[in-house]
């Protein structure tokens, strides 16, 4: 008998391979549909049918890279943004980013009460008590379950958002005009399309979201006693590359969703104004949306400055594709932002 060389391992086992890369960058896409998310996205559909679409294809490479940086950050140095500004810079940037806090207490207010209100429309009852009780078990969850346990359970909740997917083929899409206003651009320059504009890029690269990817590359190096990269270069070649994949993954499927958030509202709310609806929360939710793209510009510039820096990042400072794709995220964010309070 001769000895017979096995196979390869089967497909499957790559797609098993694949599956285990996605976590924090998964998480991270699915968190930028929040109820904010969702809001800005049903309305920019109802109020500008599929005009607005191809935003989401504009966005996608910015977010994914400005969220490629965050992770980097954290994998690198093993601390967040917050954090590294203290250990490295004058006290008064620090300041300065915290204020940020703003922004994150409206967008978190916001889609609580969002939470609250769409409980209370399935159920009937008080609203603000269902936004208070939906906060506390929020802080129960993230109190006494363990970070392994709670981020696998956020990772499979990401398959929730493909509801919205199914939605569209519910509806009646005319699917060569969707995706002709997908791939083709149409500029409009007035206050509503500055505004909506503001609040896409808002919710899409969302200044709670780069801390908080930073943040789960941390938690997890901590809960698999792990150093940072800077201190285990070795380790940077496999961990860089699946942040990378984890995260063009994670931030694909959260525009994709929104792609369909917007065909579906665009097919079945043409005409109605939700900004103009007696709805609270639904403006809530886009006006956080836009003070999110607002002070989004200043937070990426400081995070560029973090990530470029060698006293910080020490070999594993980024490459200057990012650097450029980075610092260009950074400008489109700021000019949108100029233009809405200038027209």
């Amino acid at each position: 008998m001769t000895d017979r060389t096995l196979p390869d391992a089967p497909g499957p086992t790559k797609r098993a391979s694949f599956l285990a890369r996605l976590g924090r960058g998964l998480v991270t896409g699915a968190a930028d549909d929040d109820p904010s998310g969702i809001a800005t996205y049903s309305q920019v559909g109802a109020q500008f049918g599929y005009g607005l679409t191809w935003t989401m294809l504009f966005s996608f490479p910015l977010m994914a890279v400005i969220q490629e940086i965050s992770a980097r950050i954290g994998s690198v140095t093993g601390f967040g943004i917050a954090q590294n500004l203290r250990r490295h810079y004058s006290p008064w940037i620090l300041r300065g980013v915290v204020l940020l806090l703003v922004a994150n207490v409206i967008n978190l207010g916001a889609d609580l009460g969002a939470m609250g209100a769409a409980l209370g429309l399935l159920i009937g009852g008080p609203e603000l008590l269902y936004a208070a009780l939906f906060g506390v078990v929020c802080i129960l969850l993230e109190v006494f379950i363990s970070y392994a346990r709670y981020a696998a359970v956020l990772k499979w909740a990401t398959l929730s958002l493909f509801a919205y997917v199914a939605v569209v083929f519910a509806a009646h899409v005319p699917w060569g005009h969707a995706l002709y206003s997908t791939f083709v651009p149409v500029l409009v320059f007035d206050g509503a399309h500055a505004m909506a504009m503001v609040a896409i890029l808002g919710t899409t690269i969302s200044p709670y979201l780069f801390f908080w990817q930073a943040g789960q590359e941390v938690e997890e190096q901590h809960r698999r006693h792990v150093k940072p990269l800077c201190v285990t270069p070795r380790r940077a070649g496999p961990e860089l590359s699946r942040i990378r994949i984890d995260t063009i993954t994670g931030m694909g499927i959260s525009n994709l969703v929104a792609i369909f958030i917007i065909f579906a509202t665009a097919a079945t709310l043409i005409g109605v104004a939700l900004n103009f609806s007696s709805i609270d929360p639904i403006r809530a939710l886009y006006w956080s949306a836009v003070v999110n793209g607002v002070l989004s510009a200043p937070l990426m510039a400081v995070m560029m400055v973090i990530a470029v820096n060698p006293r910080i990042m020490g070999r594993l400072t980024l490459p200057w594709p990012m650097v450029v794709m980075g610092w260009l995220a950074t400008a489109v964010m700021a000019l949108v932002t100029v233009g809405f309070f200038a027209i």
